[in-house]
């Protein structure tokens, strides 16, 4: 970049016009901060967006993925990367002065999003709310694989109890990005519905949450 004219720097432009006025490779380039020889940082971003298919695909890759098979992409520049990612992510408006309160399916995706986008793995996310339904705490309960969802229903319960809730959610993705629910999702609705009915929670609802949408999981 010192053969660049200054005014033409990723840094000095955005510095001078806005982040808004830079590329997507010259704003990766800024997080990478240096190329190699031969190779600027613009090129290299480049480099780096091409060969994983894309800004998006990019962005949910773990930290070693990135570090993997790219030359000027070590163990620094990967976690610098993937630390920007999950800061967009969890970018959210200041909480207002009241509660989250879970009226329907809807509010429940909204509260449980933050925790399920962007991943490559299945989550469970439990929302544990009082008699009114104003959310006490959303708690990342489980990770599981690709292809199955971790939804121990005793846990979900023990959870609930322990936060002192009186009504809860539960949301999980889908990597795949496909909100139809499984009929393992389905048969973990019904035990839900009947573990809290067994203890005296109120159940309120079972989401599947993807980057794209989200929808109800019926029970069987």
């Amino acid at each position: 970049m010192r053969d660049v004219p200054a005014r033409d720097r990723p840094r000095e432009r955005l510095l001078a016009r806005g982040a808004e006025a830079l590329s997507d490779r010259e704003l990766l380039a800024l997080l990478l901060g240096a190329g190699l020889p031969g190779q600027d940082a613009v090129e290299l971003a480049g480099q780096l967006i091409h060969r994983h298919g894309g800004l998006y695909a990019l962005s949910r890759l773990p930290a070693h993925e990135l570090a993997a098979g790219l030359a000027g992409i070590g163990p620094a520049k990967a976690a610098r990367v993937a630390a920007a990612f999950q800061l967009g992510r969890r970018v959210a408006p200041p909480p207002s002065s009241a509660r989250q309160r879970v009226r329907g399916s809807a509010d429940l995706a909204t509260i449980a999003a933050p925790h399920l986008h962007g991943l490559r793995h299945e989550r469970v996310v439990v929302v544990v709310c009082d008699g009114s339904g104003s959310v006490i705490r959303t708690t990342v309960l489980t990770e599981g694989a690709t292809d199955r969802s971790l939804l121990p229903v005793r846990d979900v319960l023990a959870l609930v109890l322990a936060a002192g809730g009186t009504s809860f959610g539960v949301a999980h993705n889908h990597p795949t990005g496909c909100t139809d629910p499984s009929e393992a999702d389905r048969r973990a609705t019904t035990r839900l519905a009947a573990g809290a009915a067994a203890v005296g929670l109120r159940f309120l609802d079972h989401v599947v949450v993807t980057d794209g949408g989200w929808r109800r999981v019926s029970r069987e």
